[in-house]
């Protein structure tokens, strides 16, 4: 346990080190105990209460920790021939290697990088590590990934003894210490400003963005660092010449919801720092899917098709396993150019069932094999909801009851025997599969 210097903590004057966590006076710029620059110093310090936590570069900083000769090394963790850049070393990321990039292009920026096979098993570990602490702190802790979370510390001042800035600074400094990783903070009013923060000075980041600064800071933003602005609005308003947030400030709400809907009215919000959104422990996932990547890319159907069966039946089992079912299915596809297309579909009910996630994603997979060689397919469902009302009868398809019971006779056999103890062959276009549906490559 770390002392703290007595002093009135609620006086915004009075702000903190990070590394031994003394308050320090208005006029300091080191630490007047330990002589460390990482002060913590800000009017709304110590009324500051909604925080997000991310962990600095997690996969990479695991394996540096785990093999201390990687320390001082260019690091990427992925692979394969066709892989992807799971996450990157800072050492590797200023060289211009990002997450999700191509191996070959990451390989090219940083051709001294040691590459090492991700190891899921040992992450989720870690995160469970993780995330046991910060529920040592509130009971508030809403997961978004594995290796970040929103944190809401209101009320814990009591349990503590210490305003939420300095456990949350505490927390950062037991992680280092008890995990050997690093952690970015960020402290604000709101779940949207906190996440923006812990982006700001990665990595060992700790930074505030309070209620009166939070106009003025984004109006000079890119719009882009709106919550659910992807590419594809970006390039639509940018079609309308909105490029910041500050012009987004000075639109009527009314005039945003009429041309771009519901997502103009969270632009209205959010282009002023109004979230109301709370920390909700019990968020549920917002999506269930799975996908692949190919050795050689593909383009016929036929070809395809197994392949989404069995995608198909892996987001059916996590659907089952966890009670829960999804109304809309969602196919995913990256071109061998690494365009990604992205379609939906809406149910009249939510399924669990993988005869009709495949089934939809066929009918969506139909319209878009064309000819285009694809390098990777994924099918999911979204608009999650328990499965109390999953898959009614359907008074159209007369087979669709008999497909159900014949899926949960394969379900009960697979339980009892093993996942392969029952393989379908099925059906193409009408056209019987001589041969069981490949295995994914990767997921």
């Amino acid at each position: 346990m770390f002392a703290v210097m007595a002093a009135p903590v609620n006086n915004p004057e009075h702000g903190f080190c990070r590394d031994c966590l003394a308050l320090q006076r208005a006029e300091t710029r080191r630490c007047e105990r330990c002589g460390s620059p990482r002060l913590a110093r800000h009017a709304e310090l110590y009324r500051l209460h909604v925080a997000h936590i991310d962990c600095d570069a997690f996969y990479a900083a695991i394996e540096k920790r785990d093999n201390p000769a990687l320390k001082d090394k260019p690091l990427i963790v992925g692979g394969g021939r066709r892989g992807v850049v799971s996450t990157a070393c800072y050492i590797a990321r200023i060289q211009g290697v990002r997450s999700a990039m191509p191996m070959f292009k990451a390989l090219e920026a940083c051709p001294e990088a040691v590459v090492i096979p991700p190891n899921m098993e040992k992450y989720a570990r870690v995160g469970r590590e993780v995330r046991a602490m910060m529920q040592a702190l509130t009971p508030l802790v809403e997961p978004l990934s594995i290796d970040e979370a929103f944190l809401d510390l209101a009320g814990t001042e009591r349990l503590h003894g210490l305003p939420p800035a300095i456990v949350l600074a505490r927390f950062a400094q037991a992680v280092e210490k008890e995990i050997g990783i690093t952690v970015s903070a960020g402290l604000s009013y709101c779940k949207f400003l906190a996440k923006i923060a812990s982006d700001m000075r990665k990595p060992r980041g700790f930074s505030v963005i309070g209620e009166a600064e939070a106009p003025g800071f984004l109006a000079g933003q890119p719009v882009t660092l709106i919550w659910g602005v992807g590419k594809a609005f970006a390039a639509a308003l940018e079609r309308d010449g909105i490029r910041t947030i500050g012009q987004v400030q000075r639109m009527e709400r009314g005039d945003l919801m009429r041309r771009y809907g519901v997502m103009g009215d969270r632009l209205h919000r959010l282009s002023r720092g109004q979230d109301d959104r709370r920390v909700d422990p019990d968020q549920d996932s917002k999506s269930v899917s799975a996908e692949t990547t190919f050795d050689i890319d593909i383009a016929a159907l036929d070809d395809l098709v197994p392949v989404l069966r069995g995608l198909s039946e892996k987001v059916s089992a996590r659907l089952k396993k966890a009670g829960i079912a999804g109304r809309t299915v969602v196919l995913k596809l990256k071109t061998q150019d690494f365009k990604l297309r992205t379609r939906n579909r809406q149910l009249g009910d939510p399924t669990r069932l993988a005869d009709r996630i495949f089934s939809t994603g066929v009918e969506l997979l139909r319209k878009e094999a064309d000819g285009t060689k694809f390098r990777l397919l994924g099918i999911g469902v979204s608009d999650l909801s328990d499965d109390g009302k999953a898959d009614p009868p359907d008074l159209v398809d007369v087979h669709s009851r008999k497909r159900a019971l014949a899926e949960g006779a394969i379900d009960a056999l697979r339980d009892k025997f093993g996942g392969k103890a029952v393989v379908e062959t099925g059906y193409t276009f009408g056209r019987r599969r001589e041969a069981p549906p490949p295995e994914p490559l990767d997921d």
